[in-house]
């Protein structure tokens, strides 16, 4: 069934597609030269959706034939393909003309690339998430825009919080911590001694990072460390909310959570050994396929002191190298890409959700990933590259590190958080 409602909508959106297509050649799309020109794309890695990001140069070369976009992948490490991209900056290589971004690269890479804000329609920077356009605007110039997002949300099993009475899921983390007992204690008295209430990402790396953000957001209402470099780290808020967050460690999570990633939680999680699962949206597809998961659904990740949950911003965006020999060209691309009538193809096609936020009310987008909810949109966090920039991995070593020794019980909070804001201070000179 599913199947058979996924072509269907694929059918459904390609006639849209020529409709669109058809519609922007009226209106005359914007290709930036008349010259027949050649651009590189550098795009997802090898077996990461080259064929949505092929039929996308295909519809963009239907406005645009005089411009062809030959795609390149890039490297599926992301460490290495930031190394790729540094090094043919410092060459000022002309090979790169459109790239893919992370979410947390535009504060480290802008000196490189060109500003898109004179280039892509007003309405087309309106129409993404307010959050995105401004940690894409570096120094007043915005250097990427949105293709696609991801965020941190909760996974839950549906069946279990109705087998134990729950109407509905946690809104604070107080419900999730006593859901997550009830649950576990429950699963374990009826012969299943592996279940466990709550699974997430407490490894010392960028996903430990994206979850104990989460934690001081939703505990104290501010970032870490702000957009104007204010540090907000040494709080007693702040130390609520990872001394909770330790106290999992063993009661409701297990022992070994401490060296989780992503995969990691997810195996738990598809074993049908979880209750609750932080996690991203290309889980939920996973999830739906497993057969011991009967039944789950998403939620916005829970309140903390603050009266607000928090939901860590990932993703990816596309930029133009500075260096191009065909900037026009290669921006007019980057406006196709990022509009909200590709942003929908691209979205379905890959089960990421999209940047563009009227797409959230789409009926095609529910069908497709009833996860993409307005709800969790609306919470999303950026992490403090923006003003960072290429200072940001340093700043998210010294945050996750710090915070695993919290987890971890090698230091306690207090002095954790100490020692960390003196770190933050003296790193950018003060």
């Amino acid at each position: 069934m599913r199947k058979l409602l996924f072509f269907s909508l694929m059918i459904a959106l390609m006639a849209t597609s020529a409709m669109l297509v058809s519609a922007q050649d009226d209106e005359g799309f914007d290709c930036g030269t008349d010259e027949e020109v050649t651009i590189s794309f550098f795009g997802d890695p090898v077996g990461s959706h080259p064929q949505a990001e092929a039929d996308t140069i295909a519809r963009f070369q239907e406005l645009c034939p005089n411009i062809t976009v030959e795609r390149n992948p890039g490297a599926a490490d992301v460490t290495d393909l930031l190394a790729f991209y540094l090094v043919g900056f410092e060459a000022q290589s002309s090979d790169l003309d459109v790239i893919r971004v992370d979410v947390i690269w535009p504060g480290q890479l802008a000196e490189h690339l060109i500003d898109l804000s004179d280039i892509a329609p007003q309405a087309h920077v309106d129409a993404q998430l307010p959050a995105l356009i401004e940690n894409n605007t570096i120094d007043e110039r915005l250097v990427a825009l949105p293709l696609r997002i991801g965020f941190g949300m909760l996974y839950y099993r549906s069946d279990l919080l109705e087998k134990y009475g729950f109407e509905a899921p946690p809104a604070t983390w107080e419900e999730l911590e006593e859901m997550a007992l009830v649950i576990q204690e429950g699963e374990r008295a009826e012969g299943n001694s592996e279940f466990w209430g709550y699974v997430w990402q407490g490894n010392a790396y960028e996903g430990l990072t994206t979850n104990a953000l989460e934690w001081h957001v939703s505990e104290t209402g501010d970032n870490f460390l702000t957009p104007d470099g204010e540090i907000l780290i040494n709080s007693e808020a702040a130390i609520n909310a990872y001394e909770r967050a330790a106290s999992w460690v063993g009661t409701i999570s297990p022992p070994g959570v401490v060296s989780y990633a992503e995969e990691d939680a997810r195996g738990v999680w598809h074993a049908g050994n979880a209750a609750f699962m932080r996690n991203w949206p290309y889980a939920y597809v996973t999830s739906a396929e497993s057969e011991d998961i009967p039944a789950f659904d998403v939620a916005p990740l829970p309140a903390g002191a603050s009266g607000i949950g928090a939901s860590t911003l990932g993703g990816w965006h596309v930029a133009v190298s500075r260096y191009s020999d065909h900037p026009e060209a290669a921006a007019a691309f980057v406006v196709y890409m990022t509009s909200v009538e590709n942003q929908k193809f691209y979205a379905i096609d890959t089960s990421s959700p999209p940047a563009a936020l009227e797409l959230y009310d789409d009926e095609d987008i529910q069908t497709a990933m009833p996860f993409a909810s307005p709800d969790i949109v609306e919470i999303t966090t950026a992490r403090p590259s923006n003003f960072a920039r290429d200072q940001y991995n340093a700043v998210s070593t010294l945050y996750f590190s710090a915070i695993h020794d919290i987890l971890t019980g090698r230091e306690d909070a207090d002095t954790a958080l100490e020692l960390l804001e003196l770190d933050l201070l003296d790193l950018f000179g003060e």
